[in-house]
């Protein structure tokens, strides 16, 4: 319970006549917050910082970028650089002047 920890979860409605195109999105119609335990804040629980890690990942390693099955054959080979790109945005990007 020293963790303060929510969930937003988005509501996707389908597109209307107009927006019903091969490659539209659903649009957003709502969002709901679960708090998962604690204390948070609701005007801090965001997707946004996820998103932006799911991005950088993608875009700085040509393995998440194809749209066919890239994977190595072994777990190693994937887990390895995905360790260092994680660690490099979580930690060393942080302290830059």
């Amino acid at each position: 319970m020293d963790v303060d920890y929510a969930q937003l979860h988005k509501i996707y409605g389908a597109p209307s006549d107009e927006e019903a195109r091969r490659y539209s999105p659903a649009t957003c119609i709502g969002c709901d917050m679960k708090v998962v335990s604690g204390d948070p804040d609701p005007k801090h629980v965001s997707t946004s910082f996820v998103e932006r890690q799911n991005l950088t990942m993608r875009m700085s390693m040509r393995r998440f970028t194809r749209l066919t099955n890239a994977f190595s054959r072994r777990w190693i080979t994937t887990a390895t650089p995905l360790r260092c790109t994680s660690l490099i945005y979580n930690f060393a990007e942080c302290t830059r002047p």
